[in-house]
């Protein structure tokens, strides 16, 4: 008859990801981080909108619509965070805590829209050129920088192994090489009149962005698909498994898969060899799990020797 082991996981000692940082205190920490930059991002972005406005500025326009963004991406963060502590119910056996992996997913797909929408007014600024002031131009972007540089430092000290966490520093850093390239842009506009140089490197601000964003969409959405994290592999925790533990004969229907990206799973079979103790071998695998490959939280059936199941046999 087959034995189940079944692993909570909240001894998070071994984990593969950071686990020096605890678990409690790191969320509390970036709910705080998150919560200061929205409140720095939301006190400059009126300012931001109105000098693009009277500038005519497409570089501080297009900055102040990803502010807008990020705005909404650090508020979505901190509400994922928040609602993340609350402890698992019959609803949602597992917790809350993928809703911080949903809220990467959304906020990496809203750089897409805002890149686009970038790229698009450059294209309608170059083909008809608008003047622009630099002086106010300049002025409104300096202020913005060093806005953006205490948000960022802010987020800095975070935990970027978090997703979430991630996608809202990369909003701001996006922000933050925004205005430097608006103050350049300004520069060259103030020397030489040349206004087409804003929608040109509001272009490369809209590059920089589409780059971060992919990382964070192609990442999120293999968590969301219940992908194998890619720093683990079936193939080869099988492998090691069989060789550590004598009394295992086999290993089979081995799924890994992702709860957030701090959080790795496993389930698996393990057939064991005539006479083994079966909740010895769980307490091995389940050890060597943790201490291999970080793994907190593994569902593991042992089949009895002499089961056999297709195409194992």
């Amino acid at each position: 008859m087959s034995q189940h082991a079944h692993e909570e996981g909240h001894d998070h000692a071994g984990h593969g990801h950071g686990g020096h940082h605890g678990h409690a205190h790191p969320k509390v920490t970036d709910e705080g981080r998150i919560g200061w930059a929205f409140v720095i991002i939301i006190a400059f972005m009126a300012i931001e909108v109105a000098g693009g406005l009277m500038s005519g500025s497409l570089a501080l326009l297009a900055d102040a619509g990803h502010m807008v963004s990020d705005a909404a991406a650090l508020g979505m963060s901190w509400a994922a965070i928040r609602v993340g502590k609350r402890p698992a119910d019959s609803g949602q056996s597992y917790g809350y805590k993928r809703l911080e992996v949903l809220v990467a997913f959304v906020n990496g797909c809203a750089l897409f829209v805002v890149a686009g929408w970038i790229v698009f007014e450059a294209a309608r600024r170059i083909a008809s050129p608008v003047h622009v002031l630099g002086g106010t131009m300049l002025a409104v972007a300096i202020a913005g920088l060093l806005a953006n540089i205490v948000a960022f430092l802010v987020l800095n000290g975070g935990n970027r192994a978090n997703l979430n966490m991630r996608s809202a520093w990369l909003h701001v850093l996006g922000d933050l090489l925004g205005f430097v390239v608006t103050i350049i842009a300004a520069g060259v506009i103030l020397e030489t009149g040349w206004s087409p140089i804003d929608p040109l490197l509001s272009v490369f601000v809209a590059l920089m962005i589409l780059r971060s964003a992919y990382g964070v969409v192609k990442e999120s959405a293999h968590i969301l698909l219940e992908g194998t994290p890619t720093h683990l592999s079936a193939d080869l925790m099988r492998s090691d498994l069989l060789a550590a533990i004598p009394s295992v004969e086999d290993v089979h229907h081995i799924h890994i898969w992702s709860l957030t990206s701090e959080q790795p799973m496993v389930t698996l079979h393990a057939r064991c060899a005539g006479g083994a103790d079966a909740g010895q071998i769980m307490t091995a695998i389940n050890q060597r799990l943790r201490e291999k490959f970080g793994v907190v939280h593994a569902t593991i059936q042992i089949d009895p020797a002499g089961d056999c199941v297709e195409p194992h046999c």
